[in-house]
């Protein structure tokens, strides 16, 4: 007993003194909980030194490290020099905040470490509380089920892997794709790339997704998708995949679900909306109403982790035909087998609606934040970035050296500096501005021409973040537009 006693102590990796680590856990929580509470005075974002960056290509390490000492390590390489998203003034994409609470929620996750591939376990039944809370959201019955992934990404894929089993049967998953009817699937060409890629990864090829164009307000072209649609069933191919956006990534525009949702009816597509940040909308009441239409769809994909603010990744698919979902993916094999009772109970689990087994609790930041703030607050706080756009629009509108270049739908805004050599000047305004850590702006093209894209995300953005945007690309502006012109002439 003794003997055993002993190889249980040498090979544990707990602590020899829970004190000490509990003093340096504090530690640690009281870093980031200081970086939060005072990031304002940090840069967004600031080069990484090339010293900094040499101390990420050592060897693999052998032997034992203090925990104070490693944590001084990330404190002064890595913290530093994150891309900042977290901050107020990071504007270049469409990223989430993040919350203290939900830092927290993840500090409980990681202790707990449940795996949330299956058995019967209360971490499991509050993923399902949530997809309870997704599915009243939407207005989607009870039958639908609802999963935690990565991001938007793999929502749609698993949309687009559920689709094909409803045209094709579950006999896909043995006989694959291969044979004479021909899939074809649509979206705008303001869509999301990962929807092309998820008609790769089905293997059905980027070749059988149509891209349609885009009408003046950015949105799918009913008329040109009508035809496409034709276009495919005349030459023999069997349309069955229709994505629409809640929110594109460049501009932010909601293509018009409810005619789409028709068409999709009519047609007998499966309806599909990527609203990766846009269908987080439906908590805010002044924006919900745009996105009538979204309660029709066959599936859903979003992120928690942008406008809901969860820290990443917190992605999620809703699928309106749980049966459906389940069959697509279920795979019984002797190590999973259910039971009535016991650990092997709770049957179905997670793992049988996508392809994870093992998966990380997602669920419990994202309870802890509806939870503690409530929808009220966070449909609040998704106008607000929504007028702070409006807020910076006007600005831009009433600033003779900038130009606005496209309608501002939601809280993405997409300007630039008026000058001679302008694509190449703003280029060089962003890099910049994200090279002055004031604030982080990023550059997508419009109608052909290079433009500063500033995305209002973050919770704790301020018009004070939108003033210093303004001034610096103002600064810089007039300072590079100066040097291109003397290097002309």
């Amino acid at each position: 007993m003794e003997t055993g006693e002993s190889v249980t102590a040498q090979a544990s990796l707990d602590p020899t003194d829970w004190s000490e680590l509990r003093a340096q856990g504090h530690r640690m929580l009281d870093d980031m909980l200081d970086y939060l509470e005072h990031i304002r005075n940090r840069p967004v974002w600031q080069p990484i030194p090339k010293e900094r960056r040499s101390a990420f290509r050592q060897g693999l390490p052998n032997q034992a490290t203090d925990l104070a000492k490693v944590h001084d390590s990330f404190m002064h390489d890595v913290l530093p020099y994150a891309v900042g998203n977290a901050h107020p003034g990071f504007m270049g994409w469409v990223h989430g905040g993040g919350t203290a609470v939900g830092m927290l929620a993840e500090m409980l996750a990681g202790g707990l470490n449940a795996n949330l591939g299956g058995r019967d376990q209360m971490p499991i039944e509050v993923e399902r509380q949530v997809v309870q809370w997704v599915r009243e959201l939407f207005g989607f019955p009870e039958a639908a089920s609802g999963l935690f992934v990565t991001g938007t990404s793999m929502a749609n894929l698993i949309s687009l892997w559920v689709a094909r089993t409803a045209v094709l049967g579950v006999e896909v998953r043995r006989n694959g794709v291969a044979g004479d009817r021909r899939l074809t699937a649509y979206c705008a060409a303001s869509a999301h790339g990962s929807i092309a890629q998820a008609m790769d990864l089905a293997g059905l090829g980027i070749d059988a997704l149509r891209v349609i164009a885009v009408n003046e307000q950015r949105q799918m072209d009913s008329v040109a998708l009508r035809q496409a649609i034709a276009n495919d069933r005349a030459a023999g191919y069997t349309p069955f995949f229709l994505a629409a956006t809640a929110g594109t990534v460049d501009l932010g525009a909601i293509d018009d679900l409810a005619l789409l949702a028709d068409i999709a009816a009519s047609e007998k597509l499966w309806f599909h909306v990527d609203g990766a940040y846009g269908a987080l909308a439906i908590l805010a009441q002044d924006i919900a109403p745009r996105l009538k239409g979204i309660e029709c769809a066959d599936s859903i994909a979003f992120d928690f982790h942008k406008w809901g603010q969860v820290p990443y990744d917190a992605g999620f698919v809703l699928i309106r035909d749980g049966e459906l979902h389940r069959r697509t993916f279920a795979a019984p094999t002797a190590y999973l087998s259910r039971e009535q009772s016991g650990m092997a109970a709770g049957s179905p689990w997670p793992c049988d609606f996508g392809p994870d087994l093992s998966r990380g609790f997602r669920a419990l930041k994202t309870w802890l934040t509806f939870k503690v703030y409530g929808t009220d607050r966070l449909g609040e706080m998704i106008s607000e970035t929504c007028n702070l756009a409006r807020y910076l629009e006007q600005r831009i509108l009433t600033t003779s050296q900038l130009e606005l270049l496209a309608p501002v739908s939601l809280n993405i805004v997409c300007f630039r500096y008026r000058c001679t050599s302008a694509d190449q000047v703003n280029t060089n305004i962003v890099i910049a501005i994200q090279e002055s850590g004031i604030v982080a702006p990023s550059t997508t093209t419009i109608d052909g021409r290079l433009a500063i894209r500033a995305a209002i995300v973050n919770h704790r953005t301020t018009a004070i973040d939108l003033e210093a945007l303004l001034e610096a690309t103002l600064s810089f502006g007039a300072s590079l537009s100066d040097n291109t012109a003397r290097g002309a002439s």
